[in-house]
């Protein structure tokens, strides 16, 4: 760790006891809590060398993430009376406590808001959870964390934290990631803009105009938001107001707003191979291809990795949901684990409340569904109330795939020496890239945390996209096996490409699939979230957070801006902003609502 220049630190985190496998990288039972020591989200400077701690206090208050905070949680939702029915109203019920969903909640809660967060699981985070097995804490879905940075106003994960007055260390990635790619295409995505551009311009020398142009316009995206004060693009007195402050800014991301990364690329660069790495680029953002990738999207993570930078959470991304749930309930509002929504009720056509698999129900003025739009408008409410612009909407867009998930535990020499926390992997062929199993996403976090894994050992997790149509109908024993062979293939991949013996050096190794992935997450068919059917138009054929069910909002990956922690981050500021005006927490002008979103309306027939 002393080539990365970073002390590594070693956090205490929430032990979860009892688990036993079931199915996959999350297949247990529910587990025992067995609280364990404290984690104190604080510190000093970030000097030279050490941990960077993004700094956010309100009141000198700061939130407390102890490791029987869960167990806190869960005692004091009971003891307020939510064991059975609920019938005082909520400003706001959110479904799910997904990253957005939390955002969301916590946001409302920060404006004044009563807020009761449901959660199907035992813990929080959905896609940016947590298990523990033998030692190791693993993350449940990406260990790369953009939006902790302390500048700038795309750092949403640091304002959502300090909105309920939390703070987390964190530690700073050197390299987003390493590709490895046909050709053998080598390259480093550095920290620092400037080695990024002239490795790459390294391989491409003849394409070195283009590379600039091609990133000028992804900073022009990129600045141009990061300048602005982000809430709901649904809400006109912000809207304007922004407007009117920034109206260069606001004028080129409604330039952008239509177009997408590829179509913008090839108007500066027409090197094939070099186009194909903008596509994989692309690819990590969105599931697809840099010319179905909004531009804005894309310039978001291709400039906040040098922004802000690539900053990852002591003691593991789970880290965040339980900081922000804690410091939810610090605000008075109220988290409820096990709690599996089935109905969102409708009275006179409004959603006024939920109904529970157990009968329970709760009532709210807002309800905020952190569920994917196919299991909102799919599952919880009846195919009778699913409105006309759902309808239209998956017409423009489809489930994009769900992943097999590998986690290993592996003895630590078989690393080579300054191995990068983060790779992707495409061996041969280029035309691979968006097929299942053809590229290898691969994170490392105990480079970076060595307190993530027992002493002298690292965490291997394994991505790769799968369909779920390619695990059903198998019977539990065909379905083992299969998974089996499938992860030893990529394994194998691995080992030739990066890794040396590393089949050799596994202790644990657990496989989860779509399968897995719709049980625990509950995602319909597992699905990382939508994909356009086409070349879409941008992202003006992305649905906002309201429905045309009044009441009802939607927060999340099917929302705009899509897929990513930092845009799921964005949805949850924005659905809260557009909640808060329409319940009374914040300014509203009926007349400007009314023709300010039937504008939006109309802009996305235009997708």
């Amino acid at each position: 760790m002393q080539a990365l220049g970073f002390l590594t630190p070693s956090p205490q985190t929430l032990s979860i006891k009892g688990f036993r496998p079931l199915d996959g990288f999350l297949g247990c039972r529910f587990p025992s809590f067995n609280p364990t020591k404290t984690l104190k989200f604080q510190g000093s400077r970030k000097r030279s060398g050490e941990l960077g701690l993004l700094k956010r206090r309100r009141e000198d208050s700061v939130c407390v993430a102890n490791s029987n905070s869960l167990l806190e949680i869960e005692k004091s939702v009971e003891e307020n009376g939510l064991g059975g029915s609920d019938k005082e109203a909520y400003d706001g019920i959110v479904i799910g406590s997904g990253i957005g969903g939390l955002v969301a909640a916590t946001q409302l809660a920060a404006k004044g808001g009563r807020v009761l967060v449901l959660e199907k699981y035992v813990i929080p985070g959905g896609s940016s959870g947590f298990y523990q097995r033998d030692g190791f804490t693993f993350d449940v879905g990406s260990s790369v964390m953009f939006g902790f940075s302390d500048k700038g106003n795309l750092n949403l994960i640091t304002q959502a934290l300090a909105a309920v007055g939390c703070e987390m260390q964190v530690i700073p990635d050197p390299t987003t990631v390493h590709f490895h790619l046909p050709d053998d295409l080598s390259v480093r995505v550095h920290r620092e803009y400037n080695d990024f551009i002239a490795e790459l311009t390294n391989r491409f020398p003849h394409e070195k105009e283009g590379i600039h142009k091609f990133y000028s316009e992804c900073w022009k995206v990129f600045n141009a938001l990061n300048s602005l004060e982000l809430k709901s693009l649904e809400e006109p007195i912000y809207l304007y107001g922004q407007f009117f402050k920034k109206p260069l800014e606001c004028l080129t991301l409604a330039y952008y707003l239509p177009q997408n990364a590829g179509e913008i690329a090839r108007n500066f660069i027409k090197d094939p191979k070099l186009l194909s790495f903008i596509d994989a680029e692309c690819f990590i953002v969105s599931t697809v291809n840099a010319l179905q990738t909004p531009m804005i999207n894309a310039s978001v993570v291709l400039c906040d990795r040098h922004f802000g930078g690539i900053n990852y959470p002591v003691g593991g991304v789970g880290g965040i949901a339980k900081t922000l749930a804690k410091g939810l309930v610090a605000k008075g509002s109220k988290i409820l684990y096990k709690a599996n929504v089935t109905t969102i009720i409708l009275e006179d056509g409004k959603a006024v409340g939920v109904r529970l698999s157990d009968g329970r129900e709760f009532f709210s003025k807002a309800i905020i569904s952190n569920a994917t739009r196919w299991d909102t408008f799919g599952k919880l409410l009846k195919p009778v109330d699913v409105p006309k612009e759902e309808k239209d909407f998956q017409k423009l867009y489809v489930k994009a795939p769900s992943f097999l998930s590998i986690h290993m535990g592996i003895k630590a020499d078989v690393l080579p020496k300054d191995t990068d926390c983060h790779h992707f992997v495409l061996e041969d062929d280029w035309a691979r890239l968006e097929e299942p199993y053809g590229s290898i996403f691969v994170s490392i976090p105990t480079v970076l945390d060595a307190s993530l894994a027992p002493k002298g050992h690292h965490i291997l997790h394994i991505f790769t996209t799968s369909g779920i149509e390619d695990w059903q109908e198998l019977s539990l024993k065909d379905y083992e096996a299969k998974k089996e062979r499938v992860a030893d293939k990529i394994i194998s991949r691995l080992e030739k490409k990066l890794f040396p013996g590393l089949k050799k050096c596994i202790v644990f190794k657990e496989v989860g699939t779509p399968k897995t992935n719709r049980r625990f997450l509950a995602r319909d068919s597992g699905t990382y979230g939508p994909m356009p059917r086409g070349i879409p138009k941008g992202l003006l054929g992305m649905p906002f957070n309201t429905t045309a069910i009044d009441g009802l909002y939607c927060v999340g990956d099917s929302c705009f801006p899509g897929q990513g922690v930092i845009a799921v981050a964005f949805s949850g500021f924005m659905c809260a902003h557009r909640a808060a005006a329409d319940i009374g927490l914040e300014e509203k002008s009926p007349i400007m609502d009314a023709a300010h979103l039937g504008l939006l309306r109309w802009l996305r027939t235009l997708a």
